[in-house]
């Protein structure tokens, strides 16, 4: 019905970008070409990039040793303090010294005399009874440090990220055996051969339930406390 008039320079200019826009097929296939090359080289440098790029989150590939070892150092300590702490209130409610077991304990570097430091007497040291206990109760922390390494070591591998039910069935483990190893397969023998006494085994200064009892709240402890030490991946923060 009613006819649209379309100017002339429209149309010469519609022919125009056609013929510009024309192609043959050998100018298609060198655009494809060219095209595929540049869609190699980026994928060449966005490897590139990938392998020099930091990953935002580092995962070890194995047990992480060393970290748990070094957790373990420290959480050894905690351990070690909160037995001495079950140490002193049991001795304090018996009617003993509140430092017995460090008394005991310091028979192994010191000898008998060592039973001196917790008696009413006292000792013949030149160094302070006191001054001598404090060193002891350090000496016991160091030694739990150490013991630390080892607790958690294991209880990482066998219950990390388990209930605590699991590690504390673990920890009880290792505590006694512990105990039975420390006790009855080396003590027992060694301290007569350097000091010429068992005092540390004897049952009439430390009676076998009070040393298991401590290495038992050891393991406790390292149970308790040994999601502190899991290894959590540093993740880094990105724009």
């Amino acid at each position: 019905m009613f006819g649209v008039a379309v100017p002339l320079w429209f149309s010469e200019l519609s022919v125009g970008v056609g013929e510009e826009w024309a192609m043959s097929d050998s100018e298609l296939e060198t655009l494809r070409q060219s095209l595929s090359q540049l869609k190699q080289q980026v994928a060449s440098l966005e490897s590139e990039i990938a392998d020099r790029e930091v990953p935002a989150v580092w995962a070890p590939q194995r047990f992480y040793s060393a970290f748990y070892a070094m957790t373990g150092f420290v959480l050894g300590g905690v351990a070690a303090m909160a037995s001495l702490l079950f140490n002193v209130i049991g001795s304090t409610v018996a009617g003993e010294h509140p430092l017995r077991i460090i008394g005991v304990y310091l028979t192994f570097p010191l000898g008998e005399q060592a039973l001196r430091l917790t008696s009413q007497g006292g000792s013949d040291y030149l160094i302070d009874d006191g001054v001598i206990l404090a060193l002891g109760c350090c000496l016991y922390i160091g030694t739990g440090m150490v013991l630390g390494v080892v607790f958690h070591m294991v209880i990482s591998m066998l219950s990390e990220g388990r209930p605590l039910i699991v590690r504390a069935i673990v920890g009880t483990l290792l505590g006694v055996l512990v105990w039975g190893v420390n006790y009855y397969l080396i003590l027992v023998w060694l301290q007569p051969l350097l000091f010429g006494g068992r005092w540390i085994t004897d049952n009439e200064l430390l009676p076998w339930w009070v040393a298991l009892s401590t290495h038992l709240v050891f393991g406790w402890t390292m149970a308790v406390i040994s999601p502190f030490g899991e290894y959590r991946p540093y993740r880094r923060l990105t724009d």
